[in-house]
């Protein structure tokens, strides 16, 4: 080395005078006194207004650049003398952390003799606006012996609450610069904030130690190199456009990107000041480095996670209603069609049931990018949650491109899928809204594309469908169900139709299947499938289910009592029903035993679907039933994708032969083989058969031949209120 870091410092510590507003002409008074001159001033324009930021803010920020590596200690104290806030002379003459975490009073430090003193000096102060000076002795403690200075005061500018005060060590002139200049190379050496001085070329003419370290040179490595060579090209470019505004006095707070000697990269933030001689020329600037990484990679993570789905990295809801609105804005501004895409995969639940959630995730993921392959690099393709996903097409000339992107997403996603061992099959059903014609909204149009993806699904599925008002109208028709919902419950408007399940063998009725009505004050009498879609999505179907069965108990105690002999009633049961809290069920359990009914008395009657769910609720649910003296009824069976292990694992009582295999039974028919089979394999794991739908006698007795136990149909009866099917029975009597 040709000149030992160390002299390079204390050359610079007395060359470099950062500039100060108001500061010029003061080179002949003492540092302090330079401060105290200074301290009259107001933080400059680009600090005080126009940067949003909050004025403790602007005032911390100015403080920074200004007086932090002043050679003379520096304070910001409230009226009580706390520390507010201390430049690093001041630190570590009163040996404090320079963020003061304990609110430690200045006062503290002062010499018992001189608290009067410096209690005037204070409230002088405050309350004149001339600088005020005082000499007392100060100590850091017991035992310590004390020191003498001088105080320089001012009431901070614009609050009467606030004092700035310098302080100076009690000694000559010429020691008192040496000394401060010695401290002031010995804080800057030991800094923990990176120190960077640049020439008027911006090439670094002196580092700190801990500027080296930040970017991982030594410090002869640093010298004498463009400032540009330690970032990449974003950053050079941002640093060009501040150079000129350094050179006119400007002092400036930015983030940086550096890149580190290993090429990692380094975000920091630069407090710069400008240097200038005595003539005014521009010499080059002082900045104070703070490493900002840790901070702005968490930023940048939570924005990520606020913004993207973690399974597929799609935009999720929140970035996706933030590129809608922009991308309909722009829209209306070029007069362009808009198109939004609902995509819904077929399917998706069924295999997630049958492989289970990580061959679902997986499924997912690929999905995702056969969807993203389908459309532009403008296009906005987003994950809305579960198996939802939406396209936004913007700047279409023609309302038919949006047609030909939903036929590449059906075709790509009718492709099987490779899930591990095993592989799966989907279908998309994809709903079209256009903007402006469908909607002027975002949140209207991704309901009016909602609606239209439930047409297409309803048409068949593996289809797409363009929203019209016939479907607008529809939404407002299950809007205003879902409100009479909510009504008919506490008015009482449900009750409760029974089909007789007659014994194959006896010919005799000993159960029967409970069947909610809804005598909607305007509609008339409706069945389920007129409302319970609404009621399952609105929640409302754990109230019904709830009146469901305590009513369905209460008629099974009432025949019981009148016969003189068991009867049973059957009661659906919703998946979405089922899987609720567990706090209703128990209190079935409570109201079975108040009522004293017999073991068996009702029967749960579940699909097929919720065998293939293995949590705990449902073989909770399941467990509870039993516990009960419940059974529990597998309802349309043949339909779902149901195993044997199954059927053994839950404990089933009772198969339910769908519908779909009765209605067509013939001697010669491959339906007839399918319900002998079921029969035989249900006989054989010790479960009782139940055929729905029987309508005819030719029907009846192929059953009857094939061994089935009992069967349910119009060819003994439609559902009847309570008190038909309560003729009937006494007629058996």
């Amino acid at each position: 080395m040709e000149k030992d870091q160390r002299a390079i410092a204390a050359e610079q510590s007395t060359a470099v005078r950062p500039a100060v507003p108001g500061a010029a002409g003061l080179d002949h008074l003492l540092p302090g006194e330079a401060m105290l001159a200074a301290m009259g001033g107001t933080p400059p324009a680009h600090y005080t207004s126009g940067n949003g930021a909050p004025a403790m803010v602007r005032e911390q920020d100015y403080f920074n650049d200004l007086y932090l590596l002043a050679p003379v200690g520096y304070f910001v104290l409230a009226g009580d003398s706390t520390v507010l806030q201390m430049n690093l002379v001041g630190a570590d003459l009163l040996g404090l952390p320079r963020s003061n975490p304990e609110r430690a009073p200045f006062r503290q430090f002062i010499a018992q003799r001189f608290m009067a003193d410096f209690d005037a000096f204070v409230s002088n102060c405050l309350s004149s606006s001339e600088p005020q000076r005082l000499s007392l002795q100060m100590t850091r403690g017991r035992g310590d012996r004390g020191f003498a200075v001088t105080l320089l005061g001012s009431g901070a500018v614009g609050d009467a609450e606030r004092l700035r005060v310098v302080l100076e060590l009690a000694e000559g002139k010429l020691a008192a610069l040496e000394k401060s200049e010695e401290r002031f190379r010995r804080i800057v050496h030991s800094a923990e904030e990176g120190i960077w001085e640049i020439d008027a070329s911006a090439r670094t003419s002196f580092v700190n130690p801990k500027m080296a370290a930040l970017l991982g040179y030594s410090i002869e490595e640093m010298l004498e190199q463009p400032l540009v060579a330690f970032m990449d090209d974003e950053g050079r470019s941002l640093l060009e456009r501040n150079i000129a505004r350094r050179q006119q006095g400007v002092a400036e707070r930015h983030e940086f990107k550096f890149i580190r000697k290993n090429g990692s990269e380094m975000w920091a933030t630069l407090a710069t000041n400008p240097i200038f001689d005595a003539d005014g020329s521009y010499l080059g600037a002082l900045a104070l480095v703070s490493d900002i990484t840790e901070r702005r990679q968490s930023t940048e993570l939570i924005w990520h996670q606020a913004n993207y789905d973690t399974l597929t990295a799609l935009p999720n809801r929140n970035m996706f209603q933030d590129r809608l609105s922009q991308e309909m804005k722009k829209a209306r501004r070029d007069g362009l069609f808009l198109a939004l895409l609902f995509i819904d995969l077929d399917q998706f639940k069924e295999i997630n049931d049958r492989l289970g959630h990580e061959m679902g995730d997986l499924l997912l993921v690929e999905a995702a990018s056969r969807i993203a392959a389908c459309v532009r690099a403008s296009d906005t393709l987003a994950r809305l949650g579960g198996d939802e996903f939406v396209v936004i097409l913007p700047g279409l000339d023609h309302v038919t491109s949006a047609e030909r992107v939903a036929q590449q997403i059906i075709a790509t996603l009718n492709r099987p899928f490779a899930l591990g061992d095993s592989s799966g099959v989907v279908s998309a059903s994809i709903g079209i809204a256009l903007h402006p014609s469908d909607a002027s909204d975002p949140e209207q149009l991704l309901r009016n594309a909602d609606q239209a993806m439930y047409a297409a699904k309803n048409a068949g599925r593996n289809r797409y469908s363009y929203f019209t008002s016939d479907m607008q109208a529809a939404a407002q028709q299950r809007l205003r169900l879902t409100r009479d919902l909510q009504m008919a419950v506490a008015n009482e408007q449900f009750e409760l139709h029974y089909q007789p399940i007659v014994n194959l063998r006896t010919g005799g009725i000993e159960r029967a299947e409970a069947l909610l009505r809804w005598r909607h004050p305007e509609r008339g009498l409706l069945a389920p499938g007129d409302f319970i879609g609404s009621a399952e999505a609105s929640g409302v179907i754990l109230e019904i289910g709830d009146w469901v069965f305590r009513h369905a108990a209460d008629q099974a105690k009432r025949w019981q009592e009148e016969l003189g002999r068991p009867f049973q009633i059957s009661v659906n049961q919703s998946p979405a029903q089922f899987r609720g809290g567990q706090q209703v069920f128990e209190e079935w359990g409570r109201y079975v035993e108040r009522l004293q009914l017999a073991p068996r008395s009702i029967v749960i009657e579940i699909t097929e679907r919720l065998l293939l769910d293995h949590s705990g609720p449902v073989v909770e649910r399941l467990g509870q039933f039993k516990s009960m003296g419940l059974q529990v009824a597998l309802d349309d069976f043949g339909t779902g994708h149901s195993v044997l292990a199954h059927l053994k694992k839950f404990d089933i009582d009772y198969l339910k032969i769908d519908r779909s295999f009765v209605m067509d039974l013939a001697g010669d028919s491959g339906d007839l083989a399918l319900c002998e089979g079921i029969i035989v394999m249900a006989h054989k794991l010790g479960l009782k058969v139940v055929a729905e739908g029987v309508e005819t006698e030719t029907q009846l007795a192929l059953l009857k031949a094939a061994g089935c136990d009992y069967a349910q149909g119009y060819v003994y009866a439609h559902p009847m209120p309570p008190a038909e099917l309560q003729a009937q029975l006494r007629g058996q009597v």
